[in-house]
């Protein structure tokens, strides 16, 4: 009895093991090479307009610029080719790979930042953000490759914790959003950004603001570079002057994906212009300036950190201008306003 007993038990257990790897249950995790692989697929299967050729799932969900669209529709009909320039994270762990790519939209050069979610060897989340400025892409394409720095491997020995890695870039938004030059701004000496393929940070070479984006004081070139933020400061002088201040909120901050082995974490987040009143503040060194936008408006962000030893090295941001108060499809409307990291 009890011989036969154990037989069923063993029978069951198999039939469950056969039925766990029917349903993808007990496949393999997708590794670094595997999210890579699903990174050419997606972008094949996209500018070839088609996305039944990838390995979707029944439920798989997306979105374009924050709203969710029908698989095939926005930008699966209207791309037309790879572009020159790609810098992915993968995230094991998470079974998700991010990256900014450009690409050919209607065959002029755009920036696609995106997200995909891969579990048991098919996507279920295609997240995305087109930014639709062929100047942007044109400045990503003619630097040839990604800053090298996000491809220094950290000595395993050395690798922060995942939770660690997020905190560090997660304070980067909140020094902006809490923007009064006081706090703990975690840059190395070499700091620098890029946004929309443009050095934001120790670039002296930049325009300075023009005189309306400071309250209209009509200044030479040298008292807008001495008096207003500048691009040709380092990151933390940026930080400490307080000029930071017209970005009112950082919110909807997702950290989704993380490269412990790089160092590198990848993160969406929307930074709010509330202007009217908010565009008045004192500034740390005493002053009352009047700066920013005059309407509200928000950015829509994908931004990549290199952490090195706790402290941000290199920055790479798209960003895109878009209505104020929007989210991005994948958080319920009390976290797309929160400015909690996630």
């Amino acid at each position: 009895m009890k011989s036969r007993i154990l037989s069923i038990l063993v029978l069951g257990l198999l039939l469950a093991a056969s039925a766990g790897a029917l349903f993808g249950q007990n496949q393999p995790a997708c590794d670094r090479a595997c999210l890579e692989g699903f990174l050419d697929r997606y972008l094949d299967a996209l500018v070839a307009n088609d996305a039944i050729r990838l390995p979707l799932a029944k439920t798989a969900r997306f979105t374009e610029n924050g709203q969710r669209l029908e698989l095939n529709d926005g930008l699966w009909n209207t791309a037309t080719g790879k572009g020159s320039y790609r810098l992915a994270v993968p995230d094991v762990e998470a079974g998700q790979i991010a990256f900014i790519a450009t690409i050919r939209e209607a065959d002029a050069p755009t920036i696609l930042a995106a997200r995909l979610k891969v579990q048991a060897q098919k996507i279920t989340e295609i997240e995305t953000l087109v930014v639709r400025d062929q100047q942007a892409a044109e400045n990503l394409e003619k630097l040839g490759k990604p800053n090298p720095r996000f491809a220094e491997a950290v000595p395993a020995a050395e690798r922060p914790s995942r939770q660690e890695l997020i905190n560090t870039a997660n304070m980067y938004f909140s020094g902006i959003q809490l923007n009064d030059g006081k706090g703990v701004y975690p840059f190395s000496d070499d700091c620098n950004r890029l946004e929309n393929g443009v050095q934001t940070t120790n670039n002296p070479n930049m325009t300075p603001p023009p005189p309306e984006a400071v309250g209209g004081r009509r200044q030479t070139p040298q008292q807008q570079r001495d008096e207003t933020y500048s691009a040709a400061w380092s990151c933390k002088k940026q930080f400490e002057s307080g000029m930071l201040h017209i970005v009112t909120r950082v919110r909807d901050r997702r950290f989704v994906a993380v490269d412990r082995e790089h160092g590198v974490v990848f993160a969406f987040g929307f930074f709010d212009h509330a202007a009217g009143k908010t565009r008045t503040f004192k500034i740390p060194d005493g002053r009352t300036v009047t700066s920013g936008p005059v309407t509200p408006w928000t950015w829509e962000i994908a931004e990549l950190f290199k952490i090195d030893h706790g402290r941000i090295r290199q920055i790479e941001a798209v960003i895109n201008h878009s209505e104020y108060g929007m989210t991005s499809g994948w958080s319920s409307w009390e976290d797309g306003m929160s400015s909690r990291a996630r």
